[in-house]
């Protein structure tokens, strides 16, 4: 019998820009969220320690249904996905690297009834050890039932996860690289009657150690005609975790057509990088006509050079019949 595969669905609560749009991570039936501080609301747990230490911090976990619910609760590691950069957390039966490693709740499994919630203690021991820079998790709580799928063989379970920021005291490197640009142009087959589903790939990466809000931009120069040639680039990750690298690739309505350079650069925290790619984009028309040019161009002048060389031999013999015969030495 073949068995279903399970997928583990997680939502990350969004981290909010103002105290006041703070949110738990929120299925609609369940939400994890830190407990409120006697000041403000916290959209997720933002922590700094140096190496070694240990501290506490405590979760709300909130059934939103109208019967019991039952949830198990972990710590995992996040990574920014290879399909469009966005969080995502380890699943349970992953193993756990980073700060998944090093935080447990107070309990792994609550039974919450219906439109209740619990408070869950949250202990994060940092290693001795532990690089400085930031380290991106969750509280993970996931419902241990399997859903149907999409597929006849694929079960999903659920879970939503309270995002944690923990900045580990030290040194503090903000990097990043901009790598394996490519372009790659499909203009209408007619030039300039349309416009081109041309694309542009890069792989962003983190090289530092800090998380990033990283900005693109794309800049052509050479000979080229059509625009415009500078745009910024809206397929970037919010945040790209230290370490993690992703390939982007965006579609470019009516790019450049001609040749020359396209270059992204990328800035966030402070630091800028650069990457770039050549490119030859001659719609099929000008080139076919500069192809048949160049031939006709070619085909004149070997028949020009044929002609003078027959021109050349012909008066050669020209001459030599009209040479009178020399004297003889009688």
């Amino acid at each position: 019998m073949r068995r279903a595969s399970v997928v583990t669905v997680l939502l990350l609560g969004l981290m909010a820009l103002l105290p006041t749009q703070a949110r738990a991570a929120d299925n609609g039936e369940w939400s994890v969220a830190p407990a409120d501080s006697a000041i403000t609301p916290r959209a997720a747990f933002q922590l700094s320690a140096s190496p070694g230490a240990t501290f506490s911090d405590r979760a709300v976990v909130t059934n939103s249904t109208d019967g019991p619910l039952t949830l198990h609760l972990y710590v995992a590691d996040a990574y920014n996905t290879e399909r469009d950069g966005g969080l995502a957390v380890r699943g349970r039966e992953e193993t756990q690297r980073d700060i998944g490693a090093w935080g447990k709740p107070e309990r792994d499994v609550v039974t919450l009834p219906a439109h209740s919630s619990q408070t869950v203690g949250l202990t994060l021991t940092v290693p001795g050890d532990a690089p400085p820079g930031d380290h991106v998790g969750a509280l993970v709580a996931v419902d241990d039932r399997v859903q149907a799928g999409s597929g006849s063989f694929i079960g999903v379970q659920r879970g939503v996860g309270a995002r944690i920021y923990l900045r580990v005291l030290g040194a503090q490197r903000p990097a990043v690289a901009v790598e394996d640009v490519r372009f790659t142009a499909h203009n209408p087959r007619i030039p300039w009657t349309g416009g081109s589903d041309s694309t542009l790939t890069y792989t962003l990466h983190n090289t530092g150690n800090v998380k990033l809000e990283p900005r693109a931009d794309v800049q052509v120069d050479g000979v080229f005609a059509g625009g415009p040639t500078a745009r910024q680039l809206v397929k970037v990750p919010a945040e790209l975790l230290p370490g993690q690298q992703v390939q982007i690739t965006e579609a470019w309505s009516g790019a450049p057509t001609g040749w020359g350079d396209v270059t992204v650069t990328v800035t966030a925290d402070g630091v800028t990088a650069t990457g770039s790619d050549d490119f030859v984009d001659l719609p099929w028309i000008p080139a076919g006509a500069l192809a048949l040019l160049a031939v006709t161009l070619t085909a004149l002048l070997v028949r020009r050079r044929r002609r003078r060389a027959a021109a050349r031999a012909a008066a050669g013999g020209s001459a030599d019949a009209a040479r009178p015969d020399a004297p003889s030495g009688d």
